[in-house]
């Protein structure tokens, strides 16, 4: 039986919703905004992800309305200076969403470890 308990594993998934149950913020939209900071480029971004322009703006609205803060700026042309960047209220976000996921995947694995794996 001890081989069989080795073998299990415990996964988790965080998102957060808005108070009408709406999808505000979770791994995809966390994507997307590492990779507009990468690309530098919404297109591109949402290229990489392989979603339309149109769901990925959509996705920023949705966090921008949510939160009631710009996310993104963005310059037109041609120039070094063209192209979307992330503002910095946008990096706190993934940031802290990165540090709630790891915190609780951590708790999680702990407590799975606590319930599943000790040696009864």
């Amino acid at each position: 039986m001890k081989e069989k308990k080795d073998k299990l594993i415990v996964k988790t998934k965080t998102w957060i919703e808005n108070a009408d149950n709406e999808l505000l913020f979770g791994k995809g939209k966390s994507e997307l905004l590492e990779l507009i900071e990468q690309s530098g480029s919404i297109l591109k971004a949402s290229k990489l992800m392989g979603i339309n322009y149109k769901k990925a703006w959509t996705h920023l609205q949705v966090l921008q309305k949510n939160t009631e803060e710009e996310l993104v700026i963005t310059k037109q042309g041609r120039s070094k200076e063209s192209g979307t960047k992330l503002t910095p209220r946008a990096l706190e976000l993934m940031k802290n969403y990165q540090i709630l996921c790891k915190d609780i995947e951590d708790f999680a694995n702990k407590r799975f470890k606590e319930l599943f794996k000790s040696d009864k």
